[in-house]
């Protein structure tokens, strides 16, 4: 995958190589076209996972980074504690070599390698609805989107089942139901909270969470390099089985047996090359990270799947007589309207025990329960004090004490023993499109290539603020109705790209006045150039959007090969 040919024009040149980038160089190789991708980190195979086979006490510093290393390397990353770790910290970028700015905090965690975030991302997959794509219409909020969910539902089949979400069909409009494998079930515990959540409400549902994981394996649907889940619990380091989904265990294998892939890692892209009298992009213009050589590349059409950040970054560094902001930006939307999902809240407690005492689980199951969205999704659900809604991520599991006052054998007999059942809840809130949130390129701070410093100006607004305060007091009011004690609830607001889900900055929409891309994820200025990312992305919803990016992905390469065959592209 990593050789290059001689010639530097391609039939279509993809930007990153992570969820969506992965996912449209598949599409496009099965198609037949001569892809190129650039990644601007290091090669990683699949099975480069330096930790994967460790052991806690394999982990130096009981797996927590040291205080020179925060220091140095990752002062901004650590705000943020549960994510940098030894078992993960080569995946994470260090902020003294890539640094930002921020005039309002934001907590970009990113990784530059081939295969990005899809080997650390969170394989939770749910759909979107019309309760989603129909918000921002309805609310005269931001821009209407230029797609519904009928316009989108085949391509979700499709991309489901070839990634393998496993999950449960619960029949509810507001996180329609996939192409399912079986689910990991509910453990005994998370089974009684479900059945206490219902009794006093309905509305509240709580299921296996949907993830990206193989709960069952078909090597003739699923392909690449993949397997049935183990239930180690270690997916943040790379799975050597290729149970979960991820660029090198899925999409990037399948695109290299077409013969038709090209992978330029160390590739830090400048800008995409626009022609004036052509009135379309012609091609990339890169910098060797290693050796600091620039050289460009050719191609027919140009995917940019860099993740929402790199993305806009890079159109708004592609500057020209015809794009002096940016290009593709005649809207001047480019950059603005950056969302994140807000977290940082939610609640705990301890599970009444009758009937448990004797239960135990087996394994370490990659996923808990979901709670779907249930405020605002009907006139019985409306809140008069915000807008959307929010879900949660949780489980229940049996916690062993640690007694401060036993040693030797007495202190092994008591760890031994399960303690109690726990069950803790983190809740996910939608971040409204707001114009003034922002990101912006600072073209007098360049980094150590020479590429202009970006800088983040976003923050949670009023409506986010009454959301979390419903938020904490549903997850009590869960936890109060299965019969819980020792509750203690959060509510920590966190900045925006604390969730690692950012969005928006080079939206979708019908008017070219108001948004960047079309409904097809075309830009409406440069037509041979797609967004696919979460760059594109009109609102947050609730839901974790990779699955969304992906089936965005398979949709736009669809129409751009239909396109290329009619001439019209």
């Amino acid at each position: 995958m990593n050789t290059e040919e001689n010639n530097n024009t391609y039939d279509a040149i993809v930007i990153g190589s992570g969820i969506s980038g992965g996912y449209a160089a598949m599409e496009l190789c099965t198609k037949g076209y001569k892809t190129l991708i650039l990644e601007r980190g290091r090669m990683v195979t699949h099975g480069d996972y330096p930790t994967a086979g460790k052991d806690p006490w394999d982990l130096p510093n009981n797996n927590r980074l040291t205080t020179e290393e925060v220091d140095k390397h990752y002062r901004k990353q650590d705000r943020l504690p549960w994510w940098v770790r030894q078992e993960n910290k080569h995946w994470i970028n260090k902020d003294d070599e890539y640094p930002y700015e921020e005039e309002k905090r934001f907590d970009w965690i990113r990784g530059h390698h081939v295969g990005g975030r899809s080997i650390m991302w969170g394989r939770h997959c749910y759909r979107w609805s019309d309760i989603d794509f129909e918000a921002n219409a309805k609310e005269g909020v931001a821009v209407d989107w230029p797609i519904r969910y009928k316009d989108i539902e085949p391509w979700y089949d499709k991309v489901e089942t070839f990634v393998g979400v496993s999950g449960q069909e619960e029949d509810l409009k507001q996180v329609p139901d996939g192409k399912f494998l079986p689910p990991f079930k509910l453990n005994c515990a998370e089974q009684n909270f479900r059945e206490a959540v219902a009794k006093i409400y309905p509305e509240r549902v709580v299921t296996p969470g949907r993830v990206a994981n193989l709960t069952a394996y078909d090597p003739e649907i699923h392909k690449g390099h993949r397997g049935q889940c183990q239930s180690r619990a270690r997916c943040i380091r790379g799975c050597p089985f290729g149970a979960y989904f991820s660029s090198q265990s899925a999409t990037l294998p399948v695109a290299e047996e077409t013969g038709n892939l090209n992978i330029r890692a160390n590739s830090i892209v400048q800008e995409i090359v626009y022609d004036k009298k052509l009135g379309k992009a012609t091609g990339v213009r890169i910098k060797d990270a290693e050796t600091g050589e620039e050289m460009e590349f050719f191609a027919r059409i140009i995917f940019c799947n860099a993740s929402t950040v790199g993305t806009t970054a890079i159109l708004l560094n592609s500057r020209s007589e015809s794009f002096p902001d940016g290009l593709g930006n005649s809207s001047g939307e480019l950059g603005h309207n950056i969302m994140d999902h807000h977290y940082g809240m939610g609640a705990s407690g301890i599970l009444p025990q009758e009937g448990l005492e004797d239960t135990y689980y087996k394994g370490r199951k990659p996923v808990g329960f979901y709670i779907p969205r249930f405020t605002n999704i009907d006139e019985k659900s409306k809140r008069k004090e915000y807008l959307r809604g929010f879900g949660y991520q949780g489980e229940a599991m049996r916690k062993q004490s640690t007694p401060d006052d036993l040693i030797g054998s007495d202190l092994k007999d008591k760890i031994f023993k399960p303690g109690d059942y726990h069950i803790r809840m983190t809740c996910f809130g939608e971040l409204l499109p707001y114009h003034e949130n922002r990101m912006y390129l600072n073209f007098d701070k360049r980094d150590k290539h020479d590429m202009p410093t970006i800088t983040f100006d976003a923050e949670l607004k009023e409506n986010e603020m009454k959301l979390r305060k419903d938020g904490v007091k549903c997850a009590i009011e869960m936890l109060e109705a299965a019969g819980c004690t020792d509750i203690k609830w959060r509510n920590n607001a966190t900045a925006p790209g604390a969730c690692i889900h950012e969005m928006g900055t080079a939206r979708m929409g019908k008017d070219p006045k108001t948004s960047v891309l079309n409904k097809w994820n075309q830009m409406h200025d440069v037509p041979n150039v797609f967004v696919t990312d979460g760059a594109c992305m009109t609102s947050s919803g609730t839901q974790n959007p990779s699955i969304t990016y992906m089936a965005l992905t398979a949709r736009a390469v669809d129409y751009a090969h239909k396109q290329i065959t009619k001439g019209k592209l």
